[in-house]
């Protein structure tokens, strides 16, 4: 078994080193791990946020543990040479289609939610987010009207089969929990979310176990917030699933505690070649200050051992290592705490 750790910037090398050790405390028999620049630390070492060497690595292995990427100092390049196209040109070149973003609080977090505890006690949600497509991906500009006005547009688009790979990534994924799957789009409005939702209809026929319902993304969003233990997966697209995904951060207490996994079709001898990663940015504002809070990326970690090499028992592990040690009260500045990354690190490893 053979893993990439791609750390990245601003805060990314200090959570992934914690992860490393937690990995490194399993002591997985046969397990490789090989590291790669990306973002701005790959753009100022090789000219580029995702050189071919990183590239070629990332081919190369069963998964990827990827820390985060963002460097103020590189705005003012072209789009093309930004620390975010790192990630969204791996996403590309591996074909990673389906983000599995989980949000559930963790006991003794009800505090922290910015809903009543009585409400934030019952999210449990899965929310599968298409990766390849809509208005990320689709053509794009900025141009002149015939009356001198600069105009910028983007091209939301989708075709069936983008659709229907994804439908099938939340109708399977609705299967291994509550058999519930909520489409999420803005049909009344979209073409491209009329498109969405027929097919979603279509495959759903695949799957008679799964209760299947529709939502407006706007009343999504104030579901979220208003009754989020409704929800058991969460299936829509890319703009969509990056903010619902961001607001049910929120909802369980703290952006740093969401891992996320994103999935392709190509597979080991152990399970599906991923790339994992922590919900949050790069924080440059406190990158080196031993501040951020490194449970989602130890979480990621967890969901790599069980997707892409297919050890569940490891997995579990770890989340009960982390589960532990919040309910310890081991928290960080983002929870209200003074534990330091490698202090919270080492209590994970402890309880592990």
């Amino acid at each position: 078994m053979k893993i990439a750790v791609f750390a990245g910037d601003g805060i990314g090398p200090e959570v992934t080193a914690q992860a490393v050790r937690v990995l490194d405390a399993l002591a997985i028999a046969g397990l490789e791990r090989v590291e790669g620049d990306v973002g701005g630390a790959a753009f100022y070492k090789h000219g580029h946020p995702l050189p071919q060497a990183t590239i070629d690595m990332a081919h190369g292995v069963d998964g990827i543990l990827f820390g985060a990427v963002g460097d103020f100092s590189c705005d003012h390049l072209e789009r093309a040479l930004r620390p975010e196209q790192a990630i969204l040109g791996l996403r590309k070149e591996l074909s990673l289609f389906a983000n599995l973003r989980p949000a559930k609080l963790f006991a003794g977090m009800e505090g922290f939610s910015a809903l009543r505890p009585e409400v934030a006690s019952a999210i449990d949600l899965l929310i599968v987010r298409e990766l390849n497509g809509d208005v990320y991906f689709g053509e794009k500009g900025i141009r002149k009207l015939p009356d001198g006005r600069r105009q910028g547009w983007d091209m939301m688009s989708y075709a069936e089969d983008e659709v229907a790979r994804i439908a099938h990534a939340g109708f399977k994924a609705a299967q291994g929990r509550a058999k519930k799957l909520c489409s999420v789009d803005k049909a009344n409005v979209l073409e491209t979310s009329q498109l969405w939702r027929d097919v979603v209809i279509e495959v759903s026929a695949q799957y008679p176990d799964v209760e299947l319902s529709h939502m407006y993304v706007d009343n999504a969003a104030m579901q979220l917030v208003k009754s989020p233990g409704q929800f058991d997966v969460i299936v829509t697209g890319n703009l969509f699933g990056d903010i619902l995904s961001d607001q049910a951060s929120m909802c369980v207490g703290s952006i740093g505690l969401l891992a996320s996994a994103s999935l392709g079709t190509r597979q080991t001898p152990y399970g599906t070649v991923g790339l994992y990663e922590p919900i949050h940015g790069s924080a440059p504002d406190i990158a080196g200050q031993n501040k951020a809070n490194p449970l989602a990326t130890i979480l990621s970690a967890a969901m790599l051992l069980r997707h892409s090499l297919g050890l569940e028992a490891q997995a579990v592990r770890i989340e009960a290592a982390v589960a532990r040690t919040l309910a310890d009260g081991v928290r960080g500045g983002d929870l209200g705490g003074t534990a330091t990354t490698t202090e919270i690190g080492d209590a994970v490893l402890a309880r592990l």
